[in-house]
C-alpha cells in the first residue's frame, strides 16, 4: 500500500499495492487550481474493514501551482495539485517527496461537504487492452504502470471511478487554523493569608 494513500488515502495521496498505481515520470497535468482556497489543513486517515487508521492533521499552503506541505503529518507528499473530473470528482497528482520527479495519481471523490474519499488510480480497474495500450513499464523497480499522456491517464482514473470503491481513504477538511483541543490546564492557587 503507498502511504500517501494509507494516509491520506492520499494521498493519499494509493490501499492499493505498489503493483497497482499508475505514476509518470513527470507531471503531466496542468493548470491546477486552490479549489480549497490558498490554504488547506486536511485530516486525512485511511480505511480498512469500515474502521479509521492513522489519522493526522496535515497542511498546505497553494504556491501558485501546487498546494505544498506546509505542516503536520503526510511528510512523504511534499506537494499536490487538484484536477477536475465529473460533477464532485477531482484527480489528485501528488509529488512525493522522496521522488519528487515521479508523480502519482488518485481520485478525490466528495462525500459530504468537507468530507472526501481519497482513492488510488489503480491499472487493475481498467481492462487488459487499456493496460497493454497505456501502460509502459518504465524502471522495473519504480513503476508497474508509467502513463505519459493526459489521455492515458484519464483513460485509468475512468476505469477506477466506475469501480465505487470503498477502501482508500477519508480526508476531512478543516478551517485552516483548527487547532488541536488545549489540554485542561490545572491551576494551583496558594493559600491566601
Amino acid at each position: 500500500m503507498k502511504p500517501f494513500i494509507v494516509r491520506a488515502a492520499i494521498a493519499a495521496l494509493c490501499a492499493i499495492s505498489l503493483s497497482g498505481c499508475i505514476d509518470s515520470a513527470s507531471p503531466i497535468l496542468s493548470e491546477s487550481q486552490p479549489i480549497f482556497g490558498p490554504r488547506l489543513t486536511l485530516q486525512p486517515y485511511g480505511l480498512r474493514k469500515g474502521h479509521a487508521h492513522n489519522p493526522q492533521q496535515v497542511n498546505f499552503n497553494w504556491n501558485g501551482a501546487l498546494y505544498a506541505h506546509a505542516g503536520g503529518g503526510l511528510r512523504e507528499v511534499s506537494a499536490f495539485s487538484l484536477h477536475p473530473f465529473g460533477a464532485s470528482d477531482y484527480i489528485i497528482e501528488d509529488v512525493p517527496a522522496k521522488r519528487s520527479r515521479i508523480s502519482e495519481f488518485a481520485l478525490l471523490h466528495k462525500i459530504a461537504e468537507g468530507v472526501h474519499q481519497i482513492i488510488a488510480i489503480d491499472e487493475a480497474d481498467a481492462d487488459e487492452p487499456t493496460r497493454a495500450a497505456y501502460c509502459s513499464k518504465g524502471d522495473k523497480t519504480d513503476s508497474s504502470c508509467r502513463t505519459e499522456t493526459r489521455y492515458q491517464l484519464l483513460a485509468f482514473a475512468r476505469a477506477t471511478a466506475a469501480r465505487r470503491k470503498d477502501d482508500g481513504g477519508r480526508a476531512i477538511r478543516l478551517p485552516y487554523d483548527a487547532q488541536r483541543p488545549e489540554r485542561a490546564v490545572r491551576r494551583w492557587r496558594g493559600a491566601m493569608t
